[in-house]
């Protein structure tokens, strides 16, 4: 694939650019896939920004000592002395080899877990493990394996039918898998392989990246892909009401003189570290600027727990008091043991033990913070009505789902809001990268971007994915300009991303079918025949079909491909109402997902009709047959 030794040249060759080549976005002095790629290209191995995403998955398996998920400069160098050992650089070369296999799922699984199986985290496994057995407590169904014992290797067997992974995506994303579609009981080894699919297809559906993770890992439960996986949904679910158009009252987190739409264009974990200072600076205590080593003398949170404890002002509201009798321990572990001795007086001793603290875990510490904000965010909203209402409206469901769609796929970095985190439109060169439209990287301007002209080469950036989009892809982008991305256009944004997922969807059909070009018409037909070849009733017309919205065609052609995975007591078929047609599509959207096709569209897709999502279903399920086949 490629050399070690070139690398370690060319990194001798460049060693005083090292600097430049590993300067973070943020300036905090992490290494990009944008940096890495830069640097392989002056090695004379220009690689794709996919495989080079591979490769910072490989390095940080390998190196990422202090398990925050991010390569240091640190950790970078210590991967190359090693690789100065040629017993390390021949295993190295041979698992970034083996790499070489990547398939749209599973391919990589047991490079994962091979190069991990020794580096996960105890720690994260003990905090996952107390908080799913809080979260699932009284569910009865899963009663045969909670709770489970966080000290052994229980959590990675107790995932292992499904059933748990199931009802945490629930419980993280309420109403994302039709608990009708869940196999609870006597169950086989398929039936267990179909909940595992369920799982995975529906955590891609709700932003998670599982690429490199099958339904087999799990069911082996490999601890690296079982904790990342968790991981992913756990956020999900904590990072779920941090966000303005959910919660208005974080408005009073706004600077003096700062625009609300700047405030909105903010990550969960930006919000999360102006929340915690917002509280500090009526402390009185200085401000932090991180999760981990700020915040492991425990004194910070000190202050915050006192600050969000009730007062008992409200109606009802009980006052509960802070002791600070443990702040000024000389101790740092008893010091944390103190503190959350206080956290548990608000229901919040979640996620992090004082080691934990006092290792300064960025993970579990925002983990911690992001659950002490969801029970007690003590915030008002500001009486001021001066903003703009049409700003909290918060994204469409169209939008949700595009986001989702490009999270599960691994974009890096992660999309929160749609429109402003593609004003660069470097995530859309790595969709382009992804649908096999040829880019060149350096034509493209990376981060970080200079204060004085940043935002014209993020407009430069925009030009060019225009254009790419116009003459590589061949998309339709009438009266699109490289401005129209850059300022958030929803309309226009949304035409070229629809366009994106579209030949996205198309390339993986093409590919089963053996490089064969597909449009909307091969896919009809191939509906309406497999339909009649099953002696169903149903047929579509088009993706705008009426009938579409019972999702009756949907559940017959599901019937068609796997038989016996629609349980038909399920199916309401005469006499519809819409809350009929819309369990009728939850259920045929979850059963799909569970006979492993990964769909995106929501129920109110098929109900409402639109073709666009209800194409990408059909799609799936072709996708879906025509592997069978196979």
């Amino acid at each position: 694939f490629f050399s070690t030794v070139t690398i370690l040249g060319s990194l001798h060759k460049y060693k005083n650019n090292l600097c430049f080549h590993f300067t973070d976005i943020d300036n905090s002095g992490y290494v990009s896939d944008y940096e890495l790629q830069d640097l392989f290209k002056e090695a004379s191995l220009p690689l794709p920004g996919y495989k080079v995403r591979e490769i910072v998955e490989k390095i940080i398996a390998v190196t990422d000592s202090n398990k925050d998920g991010r390569i240091n400069f640190e950790e970078f160098v210590s991967i190359i002395q090693e690789l100065k050992s040629k017993d390390v650089s021949k295993s190295f070369r041979k698992s970034i080899n083996k790499k070489q296999g990547i398939t749209a799922i599973g391919g990589t699984s047991a490079i994962s877990s091979e190069g991990t199986q020794h580096s996960y985290s105890e720690e994260e496994k003990v905090a996952f493990v107390k908080w799913i057995n809080k979260a699932l407590e009284d569910d009865p169904d899963c009663k045969h394996l909670l709770p489970m014992n966080p000290s052994d290797a229980s959590l990675f067997k107790s995932l292992a039918d499904g059933i748990l992974l199931c009802k945490m995506i629930n419980f993280s994303q309420p109403d994302t898998i039709d608990e009708r579609a869940i196999n609870k009981k006597k169950l086989t080894p398929f039936t267990i392989s179909e909940n595992l699919n369920l799982a995975l297809n529906s955590a891609s559906a709700i932003g998670c990246t599982v690429v490199n993770i099958g339904s087999q890992d799990l069911q082996e439960g490999k601890p690296h892909l079982v904790l990342g996986l968790l991981w992913q949904i756990i956020k999900v679910g904590l990072f779920a009401d941090i966000e303005i158009s959910r919660n208005e009252a974080l408005i009073a987190l706004l600077n003096e003189g700062e625009e609300l739409d700047q405030l909105m264009k903010l990550s969960p974990e930006e919000l999360l570290l102006r929340w915690v200072n917002y509280h500090l600076a009526n402390a009185g205590w200085q401000k932090i600027s991180n999760f981990s080593q700020d915040i492991k003398d425990s004194r910070a949170y000190y202050h915050l727990l006192n600050q969000i404890a009730p007062k008992g002002d409200g109606f009802d509201e009980l006052p509960i008091k802070i002791d600070f009798s443990g702040f000024h321990d000389k101790n740092d572990l008893r010091r944390a043991e103190y503190m959350l001795q206080q956290a548990d007086k608000l229901g919040c001793r979640q996620f992090v033990t004082p080691a934990d603290v006092v290792a300064g875990n960025p993970k579990l510490n925002l983990a911690f913070v992001a659950n002490l904000f969801n029970t007690y965010p003590a915030l008002h909203k500001p009486d001021n009505s001066s903003y703009d209402l049409n700003l909290l409206e918060g994204e469409s469901k169209e939008e949700r789902t595009f986001r989702n769609w490009m999270n599960s796929l691994g974009v890096s970095p992660y999309v929160n809001h749609l429109y402003s985190d593609l004003s660069d439109a470097l995530i859309i060169f790595q969709l382009y990268d992804m649908t096999r439209v040829p880019v060149d990287w350096n034509h493209v301007n990376k981060p970080p971007y200079p204060l004085l002209g940043g935002n014209m080469r993020k407009i430069e950036n925009c030009n060019y994915a225009v254009e790419l989009g116009k003459t590589k892809a061949r998309f339709s982008l009438v009266g699109i300009a490289g401005h129209d991305l850059n300022e958030g256009n929803p309309t226009l944004t949304l035409a070229l991303v629809w366009q994106l997922m579209r030949r996205y969807t198309l390339n993986v059909l093409s590919d089963l079918g053996e490089g064969e070009k597909v449009n909307d018409e091969i896919i009809i037909k191939w509906v309406n025949q497999t339909l009649a070849k099953a002696n169903k009733k149903t047929s579509i017309t088009s993706f705008k079909d009426k009938s579409i919205s019972t999702s009756l065609p949907v559940l017959d052609l599901i019937d068609a491909i796997a038989p016996k995975a629609v349980r038909p007591e399920m199916v309401k078929r005469e006499d519809l109402s819409y809350e009929d047609k819309l369990n009728n599509a939850k259920y045929a959207i979850s059963v799909a997902r569970k006979i492993g096709a990964r769909i995106y569209a929501l129920p109110d897709d098929l109900v409402e009709v639109k073709p666009k999502m209800v194409m990408t279903v059909f799609a799936c399920l072709m996708g879906r047959g025509l592997n069978k086949i196979k």
